[in-house]
């Protein structure tokens, strides 16, 4: 295998640090971005020389911009830029404050767009790399009482699938990562919770949160076992656009797919009415 060099964001615990182990593992080099002295210092002790940290906020954008930049000229050519830094918020839509569901989409959305920006330019000159951020299998289908969390994962979609096509001509790979329940701290700790002010939505929402929470720490996921998987699509000529990890991942989003594709036919008839009897098709 190619000896690469990788810079993911958000690697001291959870996914972003399962997919620094992997790589490392393979003999790459991995740039890992943490946000305390601590945290950089326990990631560059899994292998030294080969693990290099960074602390890095990603809503700083101009930070984002100089941590790539300096990495590229310092340690090298970046061949693997994975947007893996964010978290959950778990809500109910009508009991979500605003200010939390833009905080979610300034970390989810926005921080990855600025770290798969900053890194494109460089791959652009050299004619290839392999961009990928981490979505859910809630950004292809969606939950009650995760309207915030789902939004932004359907927005950062929509943003990589445009990309993909946007940079293909330039031999650069664009793959959204979609895991399902793995067993990290993403259900635990790490969740942001919206407080509970509206009784009526107990009897949905309360068992939906319990059983999430009974079941953090015993997931399905192997967090080893995705990074593996994200290693071997880094290391294929033709990488996936869209990668859904686990078996309740598949299930939930072909029975979500399978939901979308069963409105459009029931209603097509219907869609096509809204046409002018002449005009031009995309």
């Amino acid at each position: 295998m190619q000896r690469q060099n990788w810079l993911i964001t958000g690697v001291s615990t959870g996914l972003g640090r399962a997919f620094a182990q992997a790589a490392l593992t393979a003999g790459h080099t991995v740039v890992g971005t943490v946000r305390s002295e601590e945290d950089l210092r326990a990631f560059e002790g899994l292998k030294p020389g080969y693990a290099r940290g960074r602390i890095l906020d990603v809503t700083d954008d101009h930070a984002v911009s100089d941590v790539i930049t300096e990495v590229e000229r310092g340690v090298g050519p970046l061949d693997v830029v994975i947007a893996n830094a964010g978290y959950g918020l778990e809500g109910t839509f009508e009991e979500t404050p605003l200010a939390e569901v833009r905080r979610q989409f300034e970390i989810n959305v926005f921080g990855a767009v600025a770290t798969l920006q900053a890194a494109l330019p460089h791959m652009r000159r050299r004619r290839r790399g392999h961009l990928m951020a981490v979505t859910s299998m809630g950004g292809l289908m969606a939950v009650p009482g995760m309207s915030a969390y789902c939004g932004s994962k359907f927005a950062l979609e929509g943003i990589l699938e445009a990309l993909g096509k946007e940079v293909a001509q330039f031999g650069i790979h664009v793959t959204a990562i979609e895991p399902g329940s793995f067993r990290t701290d993403w259900a635990g700790r790490s969740m942001t919770r919206a407080a509970r002010t509206i009784d009526d939505y107990d009897e949905l929402f309360d068992p939906i949160r319990e059983a999430r929470q009974k079941a953090s720490g015993n997931q399905l996921g192997n967090p080893a076992k995705a990074g593996e998987a994200v290693v071997r699509i880094a290391s294929v000529d033709q990488p996936p656009a869209h990668l859904v990890l686990g078996s309740d991942a598949l299930r939930l989003v072909t029975t979500a797919r399978t939901a979308v594709d069963e409105d459009i036919r029931a209603w097509e008839t219907l869609s096509r009415t809204t046409d002018f009897d002449e005009g031009a098709q995309l």
